[in-house]
């Protein structure tokens, strides 16, 4: 039987060349599959960044104006953040600080993975997750 996943997730964001620079550093596996960019028949741009198996859809608004954020996370209705599987989360860290990315909580230390959390530029909210056992009753332990 097939175990059932995520494939992906759709956000709008203000700036897509913004995010994928973010999500480049977050998942330097991840490559531009698609972009499509606004032209006669595409009122708005959209992509696709991700690998064989996850991506993320990034979507202009549609809007004529710029955006304002109404959603303020963990208090009102929406999504709160994504999280991502990653293979190395002091390397991914490093570069973070390098590029001036702004650290959201401290996750607690767990003996089964690294958890971090960070804003990309336009305040929206990740958690990074490197599990260190294979074994899904270790990785899915809350301590």
């Amino acid at each position: 039987m097939q175990t059932t996943r995520i494939e992906h997730a759709n956000i709008t964001v203000p700036d897509i060349d913004v995010a994928i620079r973010f999500l480049k550093i977050v998942a330097p596996d991840f490559v531009v599959r698609r972009d499509e960019k606004k032209s006669g028949s595409n009122p708005y741009r959209w992509a696709h960044i991700g690998n064989d198996e996850f991506y993320i859809a990034l979507q202009e608004p549609h809007l004529m104006e710029a955006p304002t954020s109404g959603s303020i996370p963990y208090e009102n209705s929406g999504v709160n953040h994504l999280a991502l599987i990653v293979p190395d989360v002091d390397e991914i860290e490093k570069c973070l600080i390098q590029e001036g990315y702004k650290k959201s909580i401290d996750a607690p230390v767990e003996k089964f993975r690294k958890r971090i959390y960070y804003y990309d530029n336009e305040g929206f909210e990740w958690e990074l997750i490197e599990y260190l056992s294979d074994k899904p009753e270790e990785r899915h332990l809350y301590e």
